[in-house]
């Protein structure tokens, strides 16, 4: 389970606003969010963790 949407909402962001931010799809966001995907790229967590300036530990694991 990740953080995505916590630390997205905290922010007050909209998954377009970070896919926009990221790079990555707003559909990918969506599935990163309720837990659809289990493998995800790190490049993929550099590229969300950069955009929400928070670091990948504190997103994806923990």
């Amino acid at each position: 389970m990740n953080k995505i949407r916590e630390f997205r909402e905290k922010q007050n962001m909209t998954q377009q606003e970070l896919s926009e931010k990221s790079g990555i799809s707003r559909a990918y966001i969506s599935q990163l969010e309720n837990n659809d995907s289990l493998i995800v790229k790190s490049s993929t967590m550099l590229a969300i963790a950069s955009a929400l300036k928070k670091p990948v530990g504190s997103i994806f694991f923990k």
